[in-house]
C-alpha cells in the first residue's frame, strides 16, 4: 500500500468513528459541554471536519467547500475561511450548536470525499514535497501535513466517541 493510500484509510477510519459517534445522538447530547470549559460533540465534530477541510483544500489547490459550498450558510456562519474552530474560547465552544448529527455527518462527508479524490492523485514523490510556510523549521512537506490532518482528525473524533460512551454510559469492552 502506498503512503497516500494509507492516509486515505486512515481518513475512512476516522469517518466511520464520527458517524459511530454521532449517529443518533440528540441535540442535547451533541450540544453538551460535558464540563464548563470542554468542547462539545458537535464542536470537535465540525472543528475536525473544518481542519481536513482547510488544510486538503490547501494541498489541492482548491477552494474550502466551507465556503464554496456554502456550507458556512448552513450552519448559520459567515464566509470565513478561517474560521476553523483554533483559538475559539469556551463562550464560543458553548455558542456552538446543532438540531441533529445529520449537518455535521453531511459536511464531514462531503469533506471526506474530496479528500479522498485529492489523495488518489498523490504519488508517493509528492509526499516529499516541501511546502512554504517559513513559519515552521524545518517547513513541513505534503506528508507531514497529511500527517497531522490525520493526528488531528483522530484525536477528535475519538474525544467525540468518547463523549458517546460516557454521556450513554456505555461499555465498548465486554463486561
Amino acid at each position: 500500500m502506498e503512503g497516500a493510500a494509507l492516509l486515505a484509510d486512515a481518513l475512512s477510519r476516522i469517518n466511520a468513528i464520527l458517524h459511530r459517534a454521532l449517529e443518533g445522538a440528540p441535540a442535547e447530547m451533541l450540544c453538551r459541554m460535558p464540563a464548563p470549559h470542554a468542547n462539545s460533540m458537535a464542536w470537535l465534530a465540525w472543528h475536525l471536519t473544518r481542519v481536513q477541510d482547510d488544510h486538503m483544500s490547501d494541498l489541492a489547490g482548491q477552494p474550502e467547500l466551507w465556503t464554496s459550498g456554502g456550507w458556512h450558510a448552513r450552519f448559520g456562519m459567515k464566509p470565513n475561511d478561517e474560521e476553523t474552530g483554533q483559538g475559539h474560547t469556551f463562550e464560543e465552544v458553548a455558542a456552538f450548536k446543532v438540531d441533529s448529527p445529520d449537518l455535521l455527518l453531511a459536511y464531514q462527508d462531503a469533506v471526506f470525499a474530496r479528500s479522498k479524490a485529492y489523495l488518489a492523485r498523490v504519488r508517493p514523490a509528492d509526499l516529499d514535497h516541501v511546502l512554504d510556510e517559513p513559519q515552521y523549521d524545518p517547513m513541513p512537506t505534503v506528508g507531514v501535513r497529511l500527517v497531522s490532518i490525520v493526528a488531528d482528525n483522530t484525536q477528535h473524533a475519538g474525544q467525540a466517541i468518547y463523549l458517546r460512551g460516557l454521556f450513554e454510559a456505555k461499555r465498548w469492552t465486554r463486561a
